[in-house]
Parts: structure tokens; C-alpha cells; sequence
């Protein structure tokens, strides 16, 4: 945030700090937050490479283009367990899912 809105938005009484404080996460919490949308970017990063629509990608998991969309905006009723197998049938290898989560890209 700019430190110009930041002080803007403290004037006016409002309290300005990072999520966790805001959502009182514990630091196993916020990094398994960390770690979900990271594969989730990973995984709508694969599906564009590939020139896949999230239709398409439904289709190679079976699944439905709701679920990849949920998938990809990092949707808490998603779990850790379709990410990776859903980059795993997008041919995503170790290193690449190892990198994603060591070095997210924001």
C-alpha cells in the first residue's frame, strides 16, 4: 500500500496492518494459505501456457469450469489434494510444483 493511501486511511481512524493480524491467523494458518495460492497462480498459470480453457481443463479432470474458476481464485472449499493433481494432469513436474510453493510469484 502507498504510504500517501496509508496515511490517508490512519487519519481518518481507520487501523492499517497485515491480514493475519486482521483475520487473527496463527502462522500454520497464513502459511497454508500461502502455500494454496500459490498453486492455485501455479495452476492458472500451466492452463494459459497450454492454451487451455478452464472448460477444457474441467474436462481433463473431471471436473466442471465452476470448480476450476474456485480452484484458481484459491477457494477455501478446495482442497491442497485437487490443486496438485490437477497440475500433475496438466504435466506439471516436481520441480516446477516444488518451485511454485518455495518461490510464489505474486
Amino acid at each position: 500500500m502507498k504510504t500517501t493511501k496509508r496515511q490517508k486511511l490512519e487519519s481518518k481512524g481507520w487501523s492499517v496492518g497485515p491480514t493475519t493480524d486482521f483475520l487473527d491467523l496463527s502462522a500454520e494458518e497464513s502459511q497454508y494459505i500461502e502455500l494454496k495460492l500459490a498453486l492455485s497462480r501455479q495452476l492458472e498459470k500451466k492452463r494459459k501456457v497450454k492454451h487451455l480453457t478452464q472448460h477444457q481443463l474441467a474436462n481433463i479432470i473431471s471436473s466442471s469450469q465452476s470448480r476450476v474458476a474456485k480452484m484458481e481464485k484459491g477457494d477455501m472449499s478446495v482442497s491442497l489434494d485437487l490443486l496438485i493433481r490437477s497440475l500433475l494432469a496438466l504435466g506439471t513436474s516436481k520441480n516446477e510444483l516444488a518451485t511454485a510453493i518455495v518461490s510464489p510469484s505474486y
